[in-house]
């Protein structure tokens, strides 16, 4: 069984992401169907296949996934451990010039395919989650005519009815709004290493994430 925490390991000189997840494939004894399905990053950024391993490097192996001006300035990104004001959120993404907030708030319900839920456990891998979400805003920013991004999401254990993740998107016009802010949730959860453990009445399960984009694999 693999689980979360750190490791060291050595390596041959020149190995490769591919090599190093075909070795430690067979230390754990975890089948290909396992291994098949997980993202490498290296230095908190995804790495390809043919990516050669260096003395030093950290390496993350990821399931899939359950200043300046104005215009330069880093997006607002941050994970936090406490419940999450909606209100105090969308006020920093609220600017005189724009026309239209649209916000995702993304709530913990008490059933999943009718088994009844208990509560939720957000994991992540922190640093590179706030850099991958930092890098989704500024793409976002770039990809649709809006001026500003705020996203939070909650990690620990999170009860019936709160927020687990909140993203607010500002533009002059509401059509933009709506497309950056449908297309950051949904990159999101398919990209940035976060993962949560759902709690029944009648156990707790890993939930499933959606693929990696074929790129993203080794």
């Amino acid at each position: 069984m693999l689980t979360s925490g750190d490791f060291s390991v050595n390596l041959p000189e020149g190995c490769t992401v591919a090599r190093m997840v075909e070795l430690q494939r067979e230390q754990t004894g975890l089948q290909n169907s396992v291994w098949q399905t997980m993202a490498v990053a290296v230095n908190r950024e995804y790495a390809s296949r043919e990516q050669v391993l260096r003395e030093g490097d950290e390496v993350a192996l990821l399931p899939p996934v359950s200043g300046g001006s104005q215009e330069d300035r880093l997006p607002d990104v941050w994970l936090t451990r406490d419940l999450i004001d909606a209100n105090a959120v969308l006020a920093r993404v609220r600017h005189p010039e724009d026309g239209a907030v649209a916000s995702f708030d993304g709530i913990v319900r008490n059933q999943t395919r009718g088994r009844q839920t208990l509560y939720l456990v957000y994991e992540a891998y922190e640093e590179m989650a706030l850099e991958q979400m930092r890098q989704l805003a500024g793409e976002a920013k770039q990809r649709f005519a809006i001026h500003d991004v705020v996203m939070v999401h909650r990690l620990g254990r999170l009860e019936i009815g709160e927020s687990s993740v909140l993203i607010g998107v500002c533009s002059a016009h509401r059509a933009a709004a709506f497309d950056a802010c449908r297309w950051l949730i949904n990159t999101l959860k398919k990209t940035v290493p976060i993962w949560k453990k759902e709690h029944f009445v009648d156990g707790a399960v890993w939930a499933d994430g959606d693929p990696f984009p074929p790129e993203m694999l080794p």
